[in-house]
């Protein structure tokens, strides 16, 4: 037998972290993360779309768990839980 114990698990390259809250009237954000390092933050959807385009991904699919992590909620988690 040739074949490795464990399978290949894809690392996404887009890393999406949990709603966080900013300076009081600043509205919150998610810290995005490429390819294992800090790029900014994002306030929705398009600013996620908007700073990856900027390191030369293009998404196509933002459901896609081998493209994009969404860490503590989903793509429409914009708000903080209480």
């Amino acid at each position: 037998m040739t074949e490795i114990a464990s399978p290949f698990i894809s690392q996404p390259r887009i890393l999406v972290l949990g709603v966080m809250t900013g300076k009081p009237g600043t509205p919150p954000f998610r810290i995005v993360e490429i390819d294992g390092e800090v790029v900014g933050e994002a306030r929705d959807i398009t600013e996620v779309l908007a700073v990856a385009a900027t390191h030369g991904i293009t998404v196509h699919d933002l459901d896609d768990p081998a493209v994009v992590c969404w860490v503590g909620g989903d793509k429409f988690t914009w708000v903080p839980r209480h």
